[in-house]
């Protein structure tokens, strides 16, 4: 008697668990009330609809100060931090993928990427970046005491206009989640469909 022992379903692979998960979620949600809450206070449509001005400066700086928390939370998980070192490392085949994306060619073989495309990359590196130098603009701008009024002028003028950027990035962001349902449905529930992996991320090995 044979006895046929079934494979599992190579259907999905596992892309994230639940610390990126809950690390994602917790940041888009205090960045998505940054920038609410900075509409709100640069707006005038927007401020005179919300009103009560005082509560909302006070949401938007309790709320840029934890920005970071997730991120520092899920240094914790071994996972996550390996996620950090792919996001990290750049290698040849990301200069090929970027190469690709300025020359407008979407021919899959010309954008060979791992786990994280180069563009994802970019863009990690980037936030971060920019978080960190709105986190700093920001005290400036709060506590007024502790330097003295150029400082505070400059840190006002950088921190307006990199709000406007990361406005428009992260719109730019949210535009591409959206034409990418697999890419969404990786970061809902953790998994994805093998035929989307190895198409987009070809040099991943989940």
């Amino acid at each position: 008697m044979i006895l046929r022992v079934d494979a599992p379903s190579q259907a999905h692979v596992r892309r994230f668990g639940r610390s990126q998960k809950w690390v994602h979620r917790a940041t888009a949600a205090l960045m998505g009330i940054c920038v609410v809450t900075a509409a709100c206070l640069y707006v005038p449509q927007f401020a005179e609809l919300v009103g009560r001005r005082e509560l909302v400066v006070r949401v938007h700086e309790w709320a840029g100060l934890a920005l970071p928390v997730p991120i520092l939370a899920g240094l914790a998980s071994r996972a996550f931090r390996a996620d950090l070192g792919f996001l990290n490392r750049f290698g040849p085949h990301d200069r090929v993928w970027l190469r690709a994306a300025l020359h407008r060619d979407k021919r899959r073989s010309s954008r060979p990427a791992g786990k994280f495309n180069a563009g994802q990359k970019v863009y990690a590196s980037w936030i971060a970046g920019a978080t960190l130098v709105m986190l700093g603009t920001g005290l400036l701008m709060w506590f007024t005491h502790l330097t003295p009024i150029q400082w505070r002028t400059s840190a006002t003028f950088v921190h307006d206009w990199l709000a406007l950027t990361i406005g428009i990035v992260l719109a730019g962001h949210i535009g591409m989640a959206l034409g990418d349902p697999e890419a969404r449905r990786g970061l809902r529930t953790g998994s994805v469909s093998r035929e989307w992996a190895d198409r987009e991320h070809p040099l991943w090995r989940p």
